[in-house]
């Protein structure tokens, strides 16, 4: 906890010294952390700027053997200084307060409750007239009560006293409160869920964009995963900058991104990522771990798991395609060196393809190949597809990362797109879509251990 800690200080403070004054943060964390990080957050923002501790029921009730069922989060919110944007936000009523309050419905269904037209006990005055052999002081001028006499919107109690009708169907709703309880926590069954672990509903983020920012506004998250808020900003027609410290996840965005928003996607930059042989070394030198995501990124292929908690089964990465009427998908197996290579290595992965029963493997390398390991793979043929007659593509395939910053492509048959990661869920921007500049980067790696 500690070190955790020690890590969130040196970034909130930071995050403390870009947020404009108009800004405001928002902290998600767990019950275990969240009394430690409200202490951390007061001693950097200033316990003046504390705004709410907001509780997420972000799952169903379930029984714990010796205790209550967890089933919340807590999510810290601060502003900068007391001039932060502030916009109202509603929630629909609940059944219980519906019922309670909406207890009247006119002949087409609609529902309403009634209120009071009378002005007494409210500072200011009204207007006093007669009204249907009543005298009193009302709420509204005559001429509106006759407008509303007109559009049936009074309601008349068996003394005659008229009352205004409020209708549901024009409520706003309940403006947000501390507790939200309305949002589910992303589950197997939902059309956004991309299998990435600590994935946030999108509906969450929206509520938070919303009640925050207008449109225009910077919104940066710092530990984007998967991009949960990056794909909220772009949608709700905000700039964003979105910081991850693995290459998994920024190639997950990058999909995520283009499947989401595909022509109308702003452009954005990419930052912090190998653009040249000598930073791909660097990469690979630091972190073999994150030289290997960038690198199945670079071919679009799914991390076949981590080896940090396994043992390694001669596959790093995967591709899924379809090339005829089956529905059932091809495999491609992606071995990634960033040592020295060998031919040896090469015969290795013909063994994983014939065990996974893969038509295609491909060996990605930092180091060239040797002669022996190209002959090799010119020895292993082709995989020629039933559906495309003349079509002919190698069974083993060897690229350097040289080759594939050059723009060179894993070859396979393109009927479909690759089912690497999970696709997200097309989505329309607003009608007033402007150019915006965007980014997303990586976090330093030198402080990841």
């Amino acid at each position: 906890m500690m070190a955790y800690l020690t890590m969130m200080a040196i970034r909130l403070d930071e995050l403390h010294r870009v947020l404009k004054p108009t800004g405001s943060i928002y902290l998600h964390c767990d019950p275990t952390a969240s009394h430690y990080l409200k202490l951390l957050m007061d001693a950097v923002f200033g316990a003046n700027n504390f705004c709410n501790e907001i509780i997420w029921k972000r799952t169903s009730g379930h029984s714990d053997a010796r205790r209550y069922g967890r089933v919340h989060d807590v999510i810290l919110y601060y502003s900068k200084e007391n001039k932060t944007i502030w916009n109202i936000t509603y929630q629909p009523y609940d059944d219980v307060y519906v019922n309670q309050y909406y207890r009247y419905s006119d002949a087409d269904g609609r529902k309403w409750m009634s209120d009071n037209l009378a002005a007494s006990g409210l500072s200011g005055g009204g207007y006093e007239y007669e009204w249907k052999g009543i005298k009193r002081v009302w709420r509204c001028p005559k001429s509106t009560m006759e407008r509303l006499e007109r559009e049936n919107r009074i309601y008349y109690t068996k003394k005659g006293i008229p009352r205004l009708k409020r209708y549901l169907d024009e409520a706003s709703g309940m403006p947000i409160q501390d507790i939200w309880t309305d949002i589910q926590a992303i589950r197997s069954w939902h059309k956004e869920r991309l299998e990435y672990p600590t994935q946030k509903p999108e509906s969450l983020l929206e509520r938070i964009i919303k009640a925050s920012s207008n449109e225009g506004d910077v919104i940066l998250d710092p530990f984007c995963g998967c991009g949960t808020t990056i794909a909220v900003a772009e949608r709700l027609q905000r700039r964003w900058i979105g910081i991850d410290i693995t290459h998994l996840a920024i190639t997950l965005i990058k999909k995520r991104l283009q499947d989401t928003f595909g022509p109308e996607l702003t452009p954005y930059a990419e930052i912090g990522a190998p653009e040249d042989y000598p930073s791909a070394e660097a990469l690979a030198t630091l972190n073999r771990h994150q030289f290997e995501w960038w690198a199945l990124g670079l071919v679009e292929a799914r991390p076949a798991q981590d080896k940090r908690k396994g043992p390694d089964t001669g596959i790093d990465g995967l591709i899924y395609f379809f090339d005829d009427q089956s529905g059932q998908a091809k495999k491609i197996v992606i071995q990634v060196k960033s040592g020295n290579v060998t031919v040896s290595q090469l015969r290795d992965l013909k063994g994983v393809m014939e065990r996974e029963k893969a038509v295609i493997g491909v060996f990605i390398t930092l180091k060239e190949p040797t002669k022996p390991m190209l002959q090799e793979a010119a020895a292993a043929g082709f995989y020629e597809p039933e559906y495309f007659p003349g079509r002919q593509f190698p069974r083993l395939q060897i690229l350097s990362i040289s080759d594939l910053l050059s723009g060179q492509e894993v070859q396979y048959p393109r009927v479909a797109p690759a089912a690497t990661f999970k696709k997200a869920q097309r989505q329309p921007k607003g009608p007033d879509s402007k150019p915006q500049q965007n980014s997303i980067a990586w976090e330093d790696h030198n402080d990841e251990d």
